[in-house]
């Protein structure tokens, strides 16, 4: 079902890096970013700010461009390990037709903009400008306490395609969803835990959602006390809740643009070559484990489309158990 994986790939991807989004009021989604889940302003000016987590060292982990396309995302980023790496993605996606171009970007060293086979649009640097962790100023904490990006979620026609194109980048799959003889989710990772790319069918290229690691599982709750308290109740959309995949307690807020961000306590380790994926039969199983609810229909269809990407549909839409359709069948007694 899996799509061979290449352990030796043609360039290095070491991990999820960063993103770029479309925002249409820079004060208020600064104060969203900051007040709830407590990312840190490394850096801004009158039309984009940069943000970290706690932990990261790095620049920037997000950054948010005033734009009159809010709720739109310009981009996702990885790492690779060297800068001959990069070189080697410049050749093996002109070799493939697909776009690649060099750019100069702020705060980064030299930078390649790429597109995958169903018109992702990426964004590829080996070096990024370093300021002080400051996981352990606790008294610079704000809100959820948000530690470290780690994971995008991507809508894709074509589940098996993508994945088959990430796997010959490198990428393992931890967990993977079939229903029949069909590849309909898949959880790829670089970095050592069990998720940097997840890919589901929708209508895509679009962006699902992006997360965040916490520290302790109470700032998953933190997260949508301080959504509640500064007025963005309504935007707590999903959980607090246990995954089935990844096991991880989670939370699910939208950002003033409609943008999904989730806040979510880490993975288990799946370094060693020996580790299995997952299989998870999609018919009997739902994205919580053993408790919760469905999610909402949204939860499942809407996603921030990438800027000036047209959006394809999958050959067979989608039809989860969504909470819409839990509530209106009978339950046994």
């Amino acid at each position: 079902m899996l799509p061979p994986v290449d352990l030796r790939p043609p360039f290095n991807i070491t991990r999820t890096s960063h993103l770029r989004l479309n925002v249409a009021d820079l004060a208020e989604s600064r104060d969203f970013y900051t007040r709830v889940l407590g990312l840190v302003v490394t850096e801004e000016d009158e039309s984009t700010v940069y943000l970290r987590g706690l932990a990261e060292a790095c620049h920037h982990s997000l950054v948010l461009e005033k734009s009159r396309d809010g709720g739109t995302a310009r981009r996702i980023g990885f790492r690779v390990f060297f800068e001959e790496d990069l070189d080697e993605a410049y050749r093996y996606f002109r070799d493939r037709g697909l776009p690649a171009e060099w750019v100069q970007m702020p705060h980064q060293g030299r930078t390649l903009h790429v597109s995958d086979p169903v018109g992702t649009p990426l964004e590829l640097c080996a070096t990024m400008e370093t300021r002080p962790r400051l996981h352990i100023n606790f008294e610079q904490y704000q809100g959820a306490h948000a530690q470290r990006l780690d994971h995008f979620q991507l809508l894709t026609p074509d589940v098996y395609e993508l994945c088959a194109f990430y796997s010959a980048l490198g990428f393992r799959n931890s967990e993977y969803l079939e229903y029949g003889d069909d590849l309909v989710g898949a959880f790829m990772y670089r970095k050592g835990t069990c998720l940097d790319l997840a890919m589901v069918p929708g209508d895509g290229p679009s962006l699902h959602h992006f997360a965040y690691t916490v520290s302790e599982s109470h700032d998953i709750f933190t997260a949508c006390d301080f959504a509640g308290i500064l007025g963005y109740g309504d935007q707590v959309e999903r959980g607090p809740g246990r995954h089935g995949p990844g096991g991880m307690l989670f939370a699910y807020l939208r950002d003033p643009d409609g943008h999904r961000v989730e806040v979510f306590n880490s993975h288990y380790q799946t370094i060693d070559l020996e580790t299995e994926p997952v299989r998870w039969d999609a018919a009997s199983v739902s994205t919580n484990a053993r408790w919760g609810l469905p999610a909402l229909e949204q939860w499942y269809f809407e996603a921030s489309p990438f800027n000036d990407v047209p959006l394809k549909s999958p050959a067979v839409r989608p039809a989860p158990m969504t909470l819409e359709k839990f509530l209106s069948t009978p339950q046994p007694r």
